[in-house]
């Protein structure tokens, strides 16, 4: 179908309608995914919106050169979400389209990427890195407790005061109410060890009663009332790394991500079974599990 074929569809503002029914990276990725098929079809001559099942075969494959096949598959997510919301006809349950992303998955032999595990060998030694200031009291709560909580690095700046209860035997019970695979807010509840409950509690006696969430910036020697971005998991973890002298292909691969990886490859090698694994981490799929499990250090057959 051509431009001239059709009406022209005005897609822009129906991701706004989804606001509050989805998290705010889901509605950023069905932009960015909606833009970039939308401009290979300006660039094609051809209309985005409606469109047909041949258009959308053409656009995954040309997709599929520079793009992981879950990145493919967004993309697929994105055309019929905005079509759903113009209320046009879906192309995108055709059974050719199915062979074309099946086709593009079978085409790519690499395995999806994933960080570094933060184990607590190296927990430890970016424990004992960070320097002695504000700075410092918090960033060794945040790693200790990202670690032991197993968050997400969303999860662990989202954390709030209240979020958080210290109980009679020294530890913290933790409360972590909307993640990736909660995102209707019923939350799930963890705990922490000693060493870690201290160091929360150093944290907080620096930074006071009257901020808001768990871990806030710190400007010019004072507590902000606000939460800390993602990014700064990502640059804490990866500044603790450099402060270790490790090489450097060795901080490129971990990110924010890294406390959680690290924390799960342990609880399996430290003998615990899936269901107490799961349950800590707040897992639903044995399938998900597996994936972060696979690079641990865990030799069955060393006794």
């Amino acid at each position: 179908m051509t431009i001239n074929d059709t009406i022209l569809y005005d897609w822009r503002s129906e991701p706004r309608n989804l606001e509050g029914a989805f998290a705010p990276s889901t509605l950023r990725a069905y932009v960015s995914d909606t833009e970039a098929y939308v401009g290979w079809c300006k660039a094609n001559s051809v209309v985005p919106f409606p469109s047909n099942v041949d258009t959308v075969c053409a656009f995954l494959e040309n997709e599929a050169p520079g793009k992981a096949p879950s990145t493919v598959r967004r993309r697929l997510y994105a055309i019929r979400k905005v079509h759903r919301l113009l209320q046009l006809p879906d192309p995108t349950f055709d059974e050719k389209i199915n062979v074309t992303y099946r086709r593009i998955n079978r085409a790519k032999l690499t395995r999806p990427k994933q960080a570094k595990g933060m184990t607590r060998d190296y927990l430890d030694r970016f424990l004992a890195v960070q320097p002695d200031s504000p700075w410092g009291l918090r960033n060794k709560a945040m790693l200790s407790l990202g670690y032991e909580l197993l968050t997400r690095r969303a999860e662990l700046v989202a954390l709030t005061t209240d979020a958080i209860e210290f109980r009679e035997d020294g530890t913290i019970r933790a409360i972590i109410r909307r993640s990736k695979a909660d995102p209707f807010g019923k939350g799930r509840v963890a705990f922490t060890s000693l060493q870690t409950a201290q160091l929360v509690r150093d944290w907080l006696a620096w930074r006071g009663a009257d901020v808001n969430f768990l871990f806030c910036p710190i400007y010019q020697g004072v507590a902000v009332n606000r939460h800390l971005s993602t990014t700064a998991v990502k640059r804490l973890v990866k500044n603790s790394a450099r402060a270790c002298s490790l090489e450097q292909g060795e901080v490129d691969a971990f990110s924010g991500h890294s406390l959680r990886v690290g924390a799960a490859q342990d609880l399996l090698c430290l003998g615990y079974d899936t269901a107490a694994i799961m349950r800590a981490g707040g897992w639903k799929s044995i399938g998900v599990l597996a994936r972060y499990l696979e690079l641990a250090e865990h030799n069955v057959w060393k006794i």
